[in-house]
């Protein structure tokens, strides 16, 4: 499913993620391979050191963001609402 209509957070761009593509095309392909080896293994080494961030960026890599839940209370319940669509033959 989309983005609903007038959303325009995709147009925002990425700024982090371009200036890190900048920065690696400097570098030949193999410096590129070798810079990202090196900063997957820095964050290995604070993983085991037990670096909570470093721990919640690598689980987020491997598995992805986990599902926001979204829940109300006993003040507030959550309502459903069911749209049906039928489709009636006229003839």
């Amino acid at each position: 499913m989309g983005a609903p209509l007038g959303n325009t957070n995709a147009s925002k761009g990425r700024p982090w993620a371009a200036a890190i593509k900048r920065a690696l095309e400097k570098r030949s392909r193999v410096a590129q391979m070798e810079a990202l080896d090196e900063l997957a293994e820095k964050l290995l080494v604070q993983c085991d050191e037990g670096e909570i961030t470093a721990l919640k960026e690598l689980g987020d890599r491997l598995d992805g963001k986990p599902a926001q839940t979204i829940q109300g209370d006993a003040e507030n319940p959550l309502t459903v609402n069911q749209i049906v669509r039928k489709v009636v033959d006229g003839a």
